[in-house]
């Protein structure tokens, strides 16, 4: 911690910090809660952030910071002093509150930490020039906690009352929850996780230590069920809550710490999911040993549960940032948020993943394997009907113009390779408003109605394998800026996993249907961690990797040529789990070489509620 006597003084000591170290200036007057500077100072997501009275700027921000204080020194002038410790999660004081008295002006209590029109102290001016410039400036909301320069006497006791009348503390605990969960999250485990959180934060462990130990969990309770016993399924039903608390409380000790990080951005996108479908593989497993094969099943509820994931993500990517982006629909869903008891019924009818967490947990516990992926099955699908039509509704009633980030997105999601890339090369774009989404809505239907009813390896589904390439060549031809265009993505998933599926079930093949298993799991990895860098802004995968695993066109086009050529052999099984293996190599490689390099989005997902 270092004390400038002056604006001048400040840029000096600026300078004499090494470069890659993180800088804060702070007003020796601010008045306020630990929390509000812990806010305003340590978050790692932002290059630069302020609140009243204090700005701080990381590494990538420095030589902005640099210009904008040169820029405003002459107009502040001596006698405006800043206080700069170094850098750092340290750069907030840990206890206490900062109090010192001055002449500088500046309060902002109980609301968020807006940039004003004339900022009275050294750190806002430099915030406010440092906006001006390009480099944008985050202003956490402070609610409650007190944040200020008072200007007199009169202002300091106003700000020292209220600093004794709000519990920084408590507030840290409540926004250390996510601002929107389900019911069960909410009420029946957030208002212990969060102590746990706090528990954690202070024996110092990391949010990636309790992600890990929430996988572990979950892993351990996939083996409990795999036992195929009734003491078996009761443990892995009590594990698998004991592992949603976990997962609850590595995003609350994240937001409660401010520990944000590469890796944990990574593990938590992609735990959450390989924690379910783990589980999904056990209650198979220990149903074959009870004597019912539900393979079926559980890859049937794995597919559908993706499938409604990427329902969600691609229609998120394709309006989050539309022009004109409202409709009558919002416009309703919004009044029906108004109503408090709506919100929770609406949040519950998407099943979750709190309650569907639970509802496997209790069904786990109480019934049998087959049971719960009915359960899932017929849940998800209600939840799957209940979303998909209420954005159907906002897109067909909303007057949205589609950006090309937002094209781009979608594309990058569609997951084309090269055969249907080599069609869109030279195919014509399809014209009209609906004609994209219908093409691979065919090719679509084609793929999986000629996978279900014409006679297993016929090589008529090879054909059929031909007509969806051609299909979704033509669908991608364009870009997807169409109203309903956000279903092409989902439309193909949907193709490849029930194709997959389809063609693993009725190939009577022993063991081919845990093959397929294995060869969804590998590809929709992939598919979550296209989603997760599109999120962080970082875009797609690259290219490379797309055109090796064979983009869904390709891969559906070989499973079908497998299922004609090894029609009644095991090879059909040895051949889907070398695929599957393959596949999860190549993604596995590349997105953990993303997820630890620096480029990867410094971001921790609060995700949607299903």
């Amino acid at each position: 911690m270092l004390t400038a006597a002056d604006a001048g003084d400040a840029a000096a000591l600026l300078a004499a910090v090494p470069a890659g170290r993180r800088v804060a200036l702070v007003d020796p007057r601010f008045v306020g809660h630990v929390h509000a500077l812990r806010l305003g100072l340590t978050d790692p997501r932002f290059p630069a952030a302020a609140v009243p009275g204090a700005l701080t700027a990381q590494a990538e921000a420095r030589p902005a910071l640099v210009r904008a204080l040169q820029r405003t020194t002459a107009a502040v002038g001596a006698g405006a002093p800043a206080a700069e410790p170094e850098a750092g999660a340290d750069a907030a004081p840990q206890t206490g509150a900062e109090h010192t008295t001055g002449q500088t002006v500046g309060q902002a209590t109980g609301q968020s930490a807006a940039p004003a029109a004339e900022e009275p102290t050294l750190p806002g001016r430099v915030a406010a020039a440092l906006d001006a410039e390009g480099t944008p400036v985050h202003r956490p909301a402070l609610g409650s906690l007190v944040a200020a320069v008072p200007a007199d006497a009169e202002q300091e006791a106003a700000a020292v009352a209220g600093l004794t009348s709000v519990d920084d503390e408590a507030v840290r605990l409540r926004s250390a929850v996510k601002a929107h969960d389900g019911f069960f999250t909410t009420f029946c485990i957030s208002p212990y996780s969060r102590y746990i959180a706090r528990w954690c934060a202070r024996r110092g462990l990391t949010p990636n230590q309790v992600t890990t130990a929430s996988l572990v969990t979950a892993l351990v309770a996939a083996g409990a069920a795999a036992t195929g016993t009734r003491g078996g399924y009761i443990a892995a039903g009590l594990l698998l809550l004991v592992s949603f608390v976990l997962d609850c409380t590595d995003g609350q000790l994240a937001r409660y710490s401010l520990q944000y990080s590469t890796m944990g951005a990574w593990l938590d996108a992609t735990f959450d999911r390989a924690k379910e479908y783990a589980f999904y593989a056990g209650l198979a497993i220990g149903a074959v040993r009870g004597g019912d094969d539900v393979w079926t099943l559980a890859l049937g509820a794995m597919v559908l549960q993706s499938c409604r994931h990427v329902v969600d993500f691609s229609f998120n990517e394709a309006n989050h940032d539309a022009v004109a982006n409202t409709s009558p629909t919002a416009a309703l869903s919004n009044k029906l948020d108004s109503v408090g008891w709506t919100v929770w019924a609406r949040r519950m009818i998407v099943l979750p993943i709190g309650e569907r967490w639970a509802m496997i947990a209790v069904l786990t516990a109480l019934t049998t394997p087959r049971i719960v992926f009915y359960a899932l099955l017929v849940g998800c699908s209600l939840a799957a009907c209940y979303t998909t039509a209420g954005r159907l509704l906002r897109s067909l009633t909303r007057k949205a113009r589609r950006t090309d980030r937002a094209a781009l997105a979608l594309a990058d999601l569609t997951d084309s390779g090269p055969l249907a890339q080599a069609v869109a090369a030279v195919a014509p774009g399809l014209r009209g408003a609906f004609t994209v989404p219908a093409a691979a809505l065919l090719g679509a239907l084609v793929m999986v109605s000629s996978a279900l009813f014409l006679p297993y390896g016929s090589w008529l589904t090879v054909a059929a394998a031909g007509v969806y390439v051609l299909l979704s060549g033509l669908a991608v031809a364009r870009p997807l800026k169409g109203a309903l265009d956000w279903l092409v993505p989902p439309v193909f998933r949907a193709a490849e996993y029930v194709t997959i599926l389809v063609l693993a079930a009725r190939s009577d093949v022993p063991h081919a249907v845990p093959a397929a298993f294995g060869l969804v799991s590998a590809v929709a990895y992939h598919h979550y961690d296209t989603v997760y860098r599109i999120r962080g802004g970082t875009g797609a995968p690259p290219g490379w990797l797309v055109r090796t695993i064979g983009g869904h066109e390709g891969r559906t086009a070989l499973v079908a040529v497998l299922a004609a050529v090894l029609t009644h052999a095991s090879g059909f099984t040895t051949a889907l789990t070398a695929l599957a293996v393959a596949v999860a190599l190549v993604v596995l490689v590349e997105s953990i070489r993303f997820w630890v390099s620096s480029s990867a989005p410094a971001v921790h997902d609060e995700g949607e509620l299903a």
